[in-house]
């Protein structure tokens, strides 16, 4: 059991240390590491908001609400708590899923998760806190008002899909208007409606006794009911006719181009492993082509990358390029990239270039279980799209396996530099 996790040897059992349990509504996953006292805590839940009718921003307050204190401890209370032990606890919302991360020294970790479960089931949702989250949200708001990435993030978004895909964003100025009638009230039915064990995930690594761990999760969350919140969304893409919007915004000496289409395949199609590796060849670091190319050789530009983007096991999402120009090189900049693009699904990849990008995708991940923060993320992130908790050692050996051809095929097949749809936000 003690074992590195840092190391490749120990990378390739990881999947036999772990242990499962389903405690009442909760799938437990515990992964022993010998990090001396310390366990990492990752999980979420489905909420399934209403996408079509814009419950996303109604979710975001909610979410920055749940340490603002419970029915039974005002947020100072567990705020003391919380600190007195040195452990943490933070929450997050991200498309259909309520999120939450923290750690925690073994001792306490009973009384860490009696907080998460107040947090979760019972928030206080106060009035004060209510209107110093709705400041905060409206700030948020008005900065992305002020970015041209995430104003041409945005567009591009709705170029592709429509308002029930959990991809689609709102225009901050929509949200910033619709944020003023958001009330407490709503909150609370929100948090009513939505909240509760559905598809409950919760991991913990580091110096865990999965029995033990198991009794805690029973006696913390087993009358955790489920919501019974189920509107619809829409799992593929819709683009529009449009194929390229410029968003204007003064004062701007850097323009933000996002380029890019739907794809159609989830996290589960045995083509995703294809494409993201090829596209991580054309753009995913420092030294992909597109890196090489629009940047080093013609000097257009001082960032520039690709990716798959928003694909999960449940909905489909898009292959995007993003890249800051100025607004003497925002023509040929924009020019050069879906030339490069187009070069690329033509001309696929090398397999000098397969063998590199597989050894630095491997090498990072595991990299990335070195820590038990990152060893808790990475089972959450697996569960999350459906896989079993083997998917941990084999998907080193699944990226490891792919051959160049069928990498070539998936490029050809599912990207399109002619049906590139673009989106400009600066001073143009």
């Amino acid at each position: 059991m003690a074992q590195d996790t840092g190391t490749l040897e120990a990378s390739a059992t990881l999947s036999e240390r772990v242990e499962e349990h389903q405690v009442g509504p909760c799938r437990l996953l515990t992964l022993h590491s010998p990090v001396e006292d310390v366990v990492s805590i990752r999980g979420s839940f489905i909420a399934q908001p209403d996408f079509g009718g814009g419950e996303e921003l109604i979710q975001d307050l909610t979410v920055s609400l749940l340490d603002k204190g419970t029915r039974k401890h005002d947020r100072f209370a567990i705020a003391d708590l919380l600190e007195n032990r040195g452990a943490q606890l933070r929450f997050s919302s991200d498309g259909l899923r309520v999120r939450f991360s923290g750690r925690a020294l073994r001792k306490d970790l009973p009384d860490v998760l009696e907080v998460l479960g107040e947090q979760l089931m019972e928030p206080l949702f106060d009035e004060e806190e209510f209107v110093k989250a709705k400041v905060q949200q409206a700030a948020a708001l008005r900065h992305a008002l002020e970015n041209t990435g995430a104003q041409a993030s945005g567009a591009l978004s709705r170029l592709l899909y429509s308002e029930a895909h959990p991809n689609y964003i709102r225009p901050a100025d929509a949200e910033l208007s619709r944020l003023e009638e958001i009330s407490a009230d709503q909150i609370r039915a929100y948090h009513a409606r939505h909240f509760g064990s559905n598809d409950f995930i919760l991991v913990l690594a580091g110096d865990v006794d999965a029995d033990n761990a198991a009794r805690v999760v029973q006696e913390r969350f087993s009358a955790w009911p489920k919501h019974e919140a189920t509107p619809p969304f829409d799992i593929q893409a819709s683009p529009q006719s449009t194929d390229r919007i410029e968003v204007f915004m003064p004062d701007k000496s850097n323009i933000d181009v996002r380029m890019g289409h739907p794809l159609s395949v989830l996290r589960t199609d045995p083509d995703y492993l294809r494409l993201y590796v090829g596209n991580y060849i054309l753009g995913g670091n420092f030294s992909a082509r597109l890196m090489a190319t629009v940047r080093d050789e013609m000097g257009l530009t001082y960032g520039i990358h690709s990716a798959l983007s928003g694909i999960t096991s449940l909905y489909m999402g898009n292959w995007s390029v993003s890249v800051t120009l100025s607004q003497g090189t925002v023509e040929r900049g924009t020019e050069a990239t879906l030339a490069q693009m187009a070069r690329f699904v033509q001309e696929g990849v090398t397999a000098a270039e397969l063998d590199e990008k597989k050894t630095t995708i491997t090498g990072s991940y595991k990299v990335g279980l070195g820590t038990t923060g990152g060893l808790a993320a990475t089972l959450l992130h697996h569960a999350e799209q459906g896989f079993d908790v083997g998917y941990i050692d084999r998907y080193p050996a699944e990226i490891n396996a792919l051959k160049l051809d069928e990498v070539n095929e998936a490029i050809r097949k599912h990207f399109h530099a002619d049906q590139v749809r673009i989106a400009l936000a600066g001073t143009l």
